[in-house]
């Protein structure tokens, strides 16, 4: 009978960090960004006051494998309590940037916090727990977070002329 494993010499689909505790999601199967943009009230006037005008929130959909699985799990479930009370990232940030990091392909955020969380153990995958993570995008108001959107853009190229 085969059993799971996990080759740690290649690079994770996906990191979840606080700031401190970086947990590496190995074998993302699928992730949707979905961006809700707000329409102003019919009628309003021109004057427009500084509130987010779009929601976004990511689903990944992974599967964490091997003997280590229930300590990523354990992990997951503590990032996400600490997303709603305060991270390690807003304690250095004097609240700043509060949340979650998530690091993909797709995306780099700051300021996320976990919704759901939902694991299933099957009979068909030895030594494996498929993850579903469903995280929103909480930035503070003001020009921070658009700077870090900016900044996370540079990133992702630079990651991507490292890899070519």
């Amino acid at each position: 009978m085969a059993s799971s494993y996990q080759n740690y010499a290649n690079i994770p689909s996906a990191i979840i960090s606080d700031g401190i505790l970086p947990i590496p999601i190995w074998a993302v199967t699928t992730m949707k960004l979905t961006e809700t943009y707000h329409l102003p009230p019919i009628g309003s006037t021109g004057a427009k006051a500084i509130v987010g005008v779009h929601d976004d929130t990511i689903d990944l959909t992974g599967v964490l494998v091997g003997m280590e699985r229930f300590a990523w799990k354990l992990a997951l479930e503590t990032l996400a309590e600490s997303s709603k009370r305060g991270t390690a990232l807003g304690s250095f940030t004097g609240g700043k940037v509060s949340g979650l990091i998530l690091i993909t392909a797709m995306t780099i955020r700051t300021d996320m916090q976990i919704q759901s969380l939902t694991f299933t153990a099957s009979t068909t995958k030895r030594e494996a727990l498929d993850v579903t993570i469903q995280l929103a995008y909480m930035p503070l108001p003001g020009a921070l977070g658009k700077l870090l959107d900016l900044a996370s853009v540079g990133v992702g190229a630079l990651m991507d002329a490292g890899g070519n």
